[in-house]
């Protein structure tokens, strides 16, 4: 296990055979994928993780494992990653987080989102990253504003994943530069 980033409470760290039941949890849950377009089986839980944990320990970003300290060994996930699509602002990296209902309201999805991006300029030298979410997931938006990164609303955009006329097409960006 490779820790990558470490804040006063959290971990972000490569992922172990241990994080496939919960990471399987997670993606299962209604609430948490309320903003997504369905919730994942077992089975897509297991071969996304196992792809996941390659691809982090070989381009040093991706998807890690959100461990909060002597609390939760898997509280979620922060992804920093290529938006893997083609929209009006791509190429660009995003910043991403998926967390258990468990650990909602403790500010750890802000808290290691920052040790992303931190990570994202310091390490990796990137001059930007964004993040994104439908229109009205208000709860990512808060977070991405404690982050500090900016909106505008002519970035708003239709994600070209989702089916048109989709509730959740509608989306909008947030943007933070290094300085």
């Amino acid at each position: 296990m490779t820790a990558f980033i470490e804040t006063p409470r959290m971990i972000l760290r490569s992922w172990t055979h241990d994080d496939i039941v919960p990471w399987a949890r997670l993606n299962a849950d209604p609430s948490v994928m309320e903003f997504f377009l369905r919730t994942y089986d077992r089975d897509e839980s297991v071969a996304t993780a196992q792809l996941m944990e390659v691809e982090l320990e070989h381009d040093r970003y991706g998807w890690f494992v959100a461990e909060v300290k002597d609390r939760f060994p898997f509280a979620g996930v922060i992804a920093l990653q290529d938006v893997p699509f083609t929209a009006p602002f791509t190429p660009a990296y995003e910043v991403g987080w998926r967390f258990l209902p468990e650990a909602w309201g403790s500010g750890y999805a802000t808290e290691s989102a920052a040790a992303a991006i931190d990570y994202a300029f310091n390490t990796l030298g990137w001059h930007e990253v964004v993040a994104m979410t439908a229109k009205i997931n208000a709860r990512s938006q808060r977070v991405m504003k404690r982050l500090g990164m900016t909106y505008d609303p002519r970035d708003d955009f239709e994600h070209p994943k989702m089916p048109e006329g989709h509730r959740l097409r509608p989306h909008v960006l947030y943007r933070i530069t290094r300085e």
